[in-house]
């Protein structure tokens, strides 16, 4: 019990000492990075070997990102129909991407897009006049390195993309109620004198149970009124040495099953059908109910709200009527190919993006996202499925990221 409780503080204070590291790590960097890469005229990378100079640039004002080449040799230009080219891209996880070029006016033109993240090993690959350049460069952003033992420790933890049901619910609210037909009002047949009182208030009771003994003003003879159910004393108007009178004596009502009445309004009124799926959370209690809607009332309420009924089991008598209740009723349920949990999602430059993980290396991935029902995000486009990507406390590598400082090269 002990660990249990601790363990929240614990990684608290590691991901508190943590983030205290990472921005300690980017003062030292800001001291020590690397030299922004010189410029071409097109805003590119340059690339030199001797006096042939290659202008690399991801272009996408207009166009899908992709690479164009710029090409000098001698400081003149070069022709690109004379210049064979050929960048390979390596990503994380080994994937690769070939990128072949064709002329186009004083340029060479990529045949591919640059997807995001613009985060790879560069290799180039150039032939002019027979002569061979290579370079290769790392360009990445949105990655970071944590080692395995500090992701346990940090419980960094992770999941694999794939297939999810979504399930859209609308919230209400309302309280416990009895059911309609669980009352059971108690009056003698005979009238007479009451003798005994066998029942308190608030007792439970079972079928025939003596509620009450009394004397018949008639035959003079006693009798004993029983339990017709199983429940609760909820009401009790009869002393003895009083007379019966003809009136109620007493109430009992079976709590062995209950009714949350909901209030739906009317904006959401039509998306709610008999049979509906309904998870209920009652105040002071922290394990959910469930339950199914049984009954929709066709009459608006005061407040314009329609009662929706959902009937409760409580045979371990742990609810009480009165109580106030949450619930979430399911309107709709839907499969989808590919999901990630809300509680990964990050913000990253202009997208939201989770982080997928390959061995110990963490990298954005920019998501185009669907629907959204509970815990669940559809994913539209930008990971793959069985992808490995964080769940649970993905703002630890937001952070190291961030102190990275690591930018978006064009």
């Amino acid at each position: 019990m002990i660990n249990f409780l601790l363990r929240p503080l614990m990684v608290g204070l590691i991901a508190f000492a943590f983030l205290g590291y990472a921005a300690f790590s980017f003062a030292s960097e800001a001291d020590h990075h690397e030299e922004e890469p010189e410029k071409g005229e097109h805003r590119g990378r340059l690339l030199k070997d001797g006096d042939f100079v290659l202008e690399l640039a991801i272009v996408e004002a207009g166009v899908p990102p992709e690479f164009r080449v710029w090409i000098m040799n001698d400081g003149k230009p070069v022709k690109p129909e004379d210049v064979s080219l050929v960048v390979t891209l390596t990503r994380l996880g080994n994937v690769i991407d070939t990128i072949n070029f064709k002329p186009q006016a004083d340029f060479l033109r990529g045949d591919m897009e640059i997807y995001e993240p613009h985060s790879f090993v560069v290799t180039i690959k150039a032939d002019h006049q027979g002569k061979k350049h290579q370079w290769q460069y790392d360009n990445f952003e949105g990655r970071t390195r944590i080692e395995s033992a500090v992701a346990e420790a940090m419980d960094i933890q992770t999941e694999l993309a794939g297939e999810a049901t979504l399930v859209e619910t609308i919230e209400s609210f309302g309280k416990i109620v009895p059911q309609p037909d669980a009352e059971r009002k108690i009056s003698a047949r005979f009238e007479g004198e009451i003798t005994t009182v066998h029942a308190r208030l608030g007792q439970t009771v079972k079928a025939g149970d003596k509620l009450i003994t009394i004397n018949s003003n008639e035959s003079l003879k006693s009798f004993t009124i029983s339990s017709p159910i199983n429940g609760v004393v909820t009401s009790k108007a009869a002393n003895p040495g009083e007379q019966s009178g003809g009136r109620i004596l007493m109430s009992i009502v079976d709590t062995s099953k209950l009714t949350a009445e909901l209030s739906v309004f009317s904006v959401d009124r039509k998306r709610v059908a008999v049979g509906a799926e309904v998870t209920l959370h009652v105040n002071g209690q922290e394990a959910a109910l469930t339950g199914r809607v049984n009954a929709i009332d066709a009459q608006l309420n005061a407040n314009q709200a329609s009662t929706v009924r959902v009937e409760i089991n409580n045979a371990d008598s742990t609810l009480s009527a009165g109580q106030f209740i949450t619930g979430d009723i399911e309107v709709s349920r839907y499969a989808v190919p590919i999901a990630v949990k809300r509680v990964g999602l990050q913000a990253f430059r202009d997208f939201t993006v989770v982080y997928a993980k390959v061995g110990d290396e963490y990298e954005v991935r920019m998501l185009e996202l669907g629907r959204e029902a509970g815990e669940w995000v559809e994913v539209l486009g930008g990971l793959n499925p069985g992808t490995e990507y964080v769940t649970d406390n993905s703002f630890i590598i937001k952070a190291d990221i961030e102190k990275s400082g690591a930018s978006h090269d064009h």
